[in-house]
């Protein structure tokens, strides 16, 4: 069963969601909040494995609410929805440890899929696009671009080859690619990303590809 927390200012919209998730056999809502303040008392005692988080609430808002979240080491996973189908939303709760950014206009079945790949720990949010976010706003990066990267402990106990595959996950490569590309059996692939994520202490592929630029072993562009 998976456990949801819905975070929205618009009460209509709650009961929208609400109705939607509990109509379904493997999903239960454990909670509502109003505003950003609200939704981290309640994952803080319901500690679900979803939030649905808004952008605009009151008090404090959905990119501060999921950035605390993320901070107290919950293991709550965020699922952004917002009615803001803006790049800058959604870079912004990327960097702050989103694993997802829906549009409130998606079709039902795409917010049931997103909540459980979210749930189960993959990214809804492709690395493609994360790559194009990041390259828009590579302004806001830690380091200048053409600097280059200190030492940074996440990716110190990578291996050679783990760090070859966390670079061109932050190019944007799939499974797929990196497997053809790298002429590496796709399910070795797939233990390698698992243990890129374990090692750099990312919480799914889309963190990855941010850690890739923080790191500069992805450049923009």
């Amino acid at each position: 069963m998976t456990t949801v927390l819905i975070a929205d200012d618009q009460p209509m919209q709650r009961f929208g969601f609400r109705m939607l998730l509990e109509s379904q056999d493997d999903m239960t809502v454990v909670g509502e909040a109003g505003n950003g303040h609200e939704a981290l008392q309640l994952v803080a005692r319901h500690q679900p494995d979803v939030a649905l988080m808004d952008i605009r609430m009151p008090l404090l808002d959905g990119i501060e609410a999921t950035r605390r979240v993320i901070r107290a080491g919950s293991r709550t996973r965020v699922l952004i929805v917002t009615t803001f189908d803006l790049d800058r939303y959604a870079y912004d709760g990327l960097r702050a440890g989103a694993s997802g950014f829906l549009i409130k206009d998606a079709l039902p079945e795409e917010l049931l899929s997103g909540i459980r790949a979210v749930a189960a720990g993959d990214a809804v949010v492709a690395p493609s696009l994360t790559r194009r976010l990041l390259d828009a706003y590579v302004e806001h990066l830690p380091l200048a671009p053409g600097e280059p990267a200190p030492h940074d402990p996440r990716i110190a106990g990578l291996t050679g080859r783990e760090r070859e595959i966390l670079t061109v996950i932050g190019q944007g490569w799939t499974n797929a690619e990196i497997s053809e590309r790298l002429h590496l059996a796709e399910s070795t692939v797939k233990t390698h990303v698992s243990r890129i994520l374990a090692k750099t202490g990312a919480r799914d592929r889309v963190q990855a590809v941010i850690l890739a630029y923080d790191t500069r072993l992805v450049t923009p562009g």
